[in-house]
C-alpha cells in the first residue's frame, strides 16, 4: 500500500483566498476516487481506518473542511456554512482531475455531500450519508451547541482525551487506542504549551444562528433532487437522524438503502471493522 500523503488546494471565498488541506490514500493515478468528509468539529484523520481498508480499490481523499484541521481559518466567520463548503469541494474535485467521485459524509460532511449531489451535473455518482439526512433535529443541535466554539484548553493530551470522551459518548464503544486517535488529530500544542482544539471557534457563529427559533432544520428539496445510489447509515440511538426520517429517506428521492448501526448514537465513527464492512460492501457493489 502506498503511504498516506498530505496536500492542500487554494480555494476562494468572498473574503479572499484560503488553503484547504487534504489527506490522500491509495494510487494517485486511480480514476476511482472516494471523497470522505468529516463532521462539524472533526477532521480528515477520522477516516484513517476506513481509508486504509479502501485504499486498494480507491484513491481516497479526505479534506479538512475550512476552519478545521490543517486548513486555513476564514476571515469572515459568517461564511462558515454549506455553500462555502460545497464551493471548496468543487475546487478540490477539479484539482483531483476526475469527472466523478463516490462520497462519504459524516454529519456535516453528509450535508455537504447532499447539497452537492442535488446539483445538476453533480460529480457524485454514489453517496453514503453517515447519520445525517434532510431533517436535523433541534434536540441534536442543542446538544452540539453545548460544546462547539467553547475553545477549551488543556494541560495535557490526556486531559484533552477525557474531554473528547465526555462530549462524544454517542460514538459508542472504542478501544483506548481509538479514543487516542480520535483526540490527537483534532488538537494541537499552542505557543504557551497548552493543548487546544484545531478548529476555529468562529464556526460556532453561523451554527448558533441556524438554531434560531429552536426548530428542526428541514432540507427535503435537496434530498429529493438526488439521483445517485445512496446509502444511509443510522446510529440506532441517534438523536440527529431519527428512525422515521431514515424510513422516509428509503421512500423518497434516491430511495436510499438504510443500514442501522447498533449501540451507537450520533455518529458511527467508521473505525470498527463491522462498520467499515457495511460501507465497503455498498461502495464496491456493481
Amino acid at each position: 500500500m502506498l503511504p498516506m500523503r498530505q496536500h492542500s488546494v487554494q480555494c476562494s471565498s468572498p473574503a479572499g483566498l484560503h488553503r484547504m488541506a487534504y489527506t490522500e490514500w491509495g494510487d494517485p493515478k486511480n480514476p476511482k476516487v472516494l471523497v470522505c468528509v468529516h463532521g462539524l468539529t472533526r477532521c480528515s484523520r477520522d477516516f484513517d481506518f476506513l481509508a486504509e481498508a479502501l485504499a486498494d480499490d480507491y484513491r481516497v481523499v479526505c479534506p479538512d473542511v475550512v476552519g478545521r484541521g490543517r486548513s486555513d481559518w476564514l476571515k469572515l466567520k459568517t461564511l462558515y456554512g454549506v455553500p462555502q463548503y460545497v464551493a471548496d469541494m468543487v475546487t478540490l474535485i477539479a484539482r483531483l482531475d476526475v469527472e466523478a467521485v463516490h462520497w462519504i459524509g459524516t454529519s456535516m460532511g453528509g450535508l455537504i455531500g447532499m447539497a452537492l449531489a442535488a446539483q445538476a451535473d453533480t460529480p457524485i455518482t454514489r453517496l453514503v450519508l453517515n447519520d445525517v439526512g434532510p431533517v436535523v433535529t433541534a434536540v441534536s443541535l442543542a446538544r452540539i451547541a453545548e460544546y462547539v466554539g467553547n475553545d477549551p484548553r488543556f494541560d495535557s493530551l490526556e486531559q484533552a482525551e477525557q474531554f473528547v470522551r465526555a462530549v462524544s459518548p454517542t460514538f459508542g464503544r472504542h478501544s483506548d487506542a481509538q479514543w487516542r486517535h480520535l483526540t490527537e488529530h483534532v488538537v494541537r500544542t499552542a505557543a504557551d504549551g497548552k493543548i487546544e482544539f484545531r478548529y476555529d471557534p468562529g464556526i460556532a457563529e453561523p451554527f448558533q444562528q441556524s438554531m434560531a427559533g429552536g426548530q428542526d432544520i428541514e432540507l427535503w428539496p435537496y434530498y429529493d433532487a438526488i439521483r445517485c445510489p445512496t446509502l444511509v447509515l443510522r446510529g440506532a440511538q441517534s438523536d440527529l437522524l431519527l428512525a422515521e426520517t431514515a424510513a422516509q429517506m428509503a421512500q423518497r428521492g434516491p430511495k436510499a438503502q438504510v443500514a442501522e448501526i447498533p449501540d451507537v448514537g450520533h455518529a458511527p465513527t467508521l473505525m470498527q471493522a463491522e462498520q467499515v464492512a457495511v460501507v465497503r460492501n455498498y461502495l464496491l457493489a456493481s
